[in-house]
């Protein structure tokens, strides 16, 4: 007589195992084939229903829902290639208004568009410009008044723009000058051709406003970041690295000499490492928390803890 033994039947416990953490963006959603160029801005309505994308030479207007069609709403690129003579380099909405938004070109101009005109926007409501001073007019003027960036005040009454060298504020009743101008890094205009050798003054650095608008911030090179006090006129230079990244590291402003002697705390305009560079920031909605990325790496700081 044979006897057959079952087989045990032995549980496998699942056993938990420390792992590093991971993090992926999962697309929802993808919206194709609309560019034939790089995107340089993406902005969403203020409705809350559309947002737009802008590359070179087109601004399209998408609806959050439909993925495979977009309407352009700008389009400056020219029937013979030729004689294209700028390019669309930011653009935002207003922040209130769902019908307006600004863009700014190359030749450092911002145009106000309003939908409600005409479906394609190639007539601006208002010009933004400043004009020229013949006397400082250089083989660079035109690189440097390139607009990288533009953005709206949260109260939606004035523009900020970034150029190579300056950061201008400008009031949307006002089109012929702005009404603030600061400067970012004017220690290097004697450098600009050195910087148009390596190509550093093609870089596009990035503003931004506070809450309440009345503090402005934008990147510079050697990891630096500055910081312009609309009420008091002060501004500071910052910098973003790893020493002084520690946990309760208070920040203490940074100054760049030019020529001369240079003091225990100054930094000489020629040791300045063009490869650190800022080129994007960031400021909290409503309280002092910045964020600013430095090539790789993404530095958060926060206003003073108690």
């Amino acid at each position: 007589m044979c006897v057959s033994r079952r087989a045990e039947i032995v549980p496998k416990v699942p056993v938990l195992r420390p792992m590093d953490l991971m993090v992926e963006a999962t697309p929802r959603r993808v919206f194709a084939n609309a560019h034939t160029y790089h995107i340089n801005s993406i902005s969403v309505n203020s409705d809350y229903e559309t947002y737009m994308s802008a590359d070179d030479l087109r601004i399209n207007l998408w609806n959050f829902e439909i993925t495979n069609q977009s309407f352009n709403i700008v389009d400056i690129k020219p029937a013979n290639m030729e004689e294209l003579t700028e390019v669309i380099t930011a653009a935002e909405f207003h922040p209130h208004h769902c019908n307006t938004f600004v863009y700014s070109s190359s030749k450092g101009t911002i145009r106000l568009c309003d939908m409600r005109a005409s479906a394609l926007c190639d007539r601006h409501t208002k010009f933004f410009e400043e004009p020229e001073d013949p006397s400082n007019r250089s083989f660079f003027s035109e690189i440097i008044s390139s607009i990288s960036d533009v953005k709206f005040s949260h109260s939606g009454r004035y523009i900020m723009t970034r150029d190579y060298l300056t950061v201008k504020v400008w009031d949307l009743n006002m089109e012929n000058r702005p009404i603030e101008t600061y400067q970012v890094h004017d220690y290097l205009r004697s450098k600009l051709c050195s910087l148009y050798e390596n190509d550093c003054i093609f870089d596009k650095f990035e503003c931004v406003w506070n809450g309440s608008d009345s503090v402005i911030m934008t990147g510079s090179y050697n990891n630096f970041f500055r910081m312009f006090d609309r009420n008091t006129k002060r501004d500071v230079t910052l910098e973003a690295s790893r020493e002084n990244s520690k946990p309760r590291a208070i920040l203490k402003p940074r100054k760049v000499c030019v020529g001369g002697k240079r003091r225990k705390d100054e930094i000489s305009v020629d040791s300045l490492d063009f490869s650190k560079k800022i080129l994007h920031t960031a400021w909290h909605p409503s309280e002092n928390i910045i964020a600013v990325a430095a090539t790789n790496n993404l530095y958060i700081f926060q206003d003073k803890v108690n």
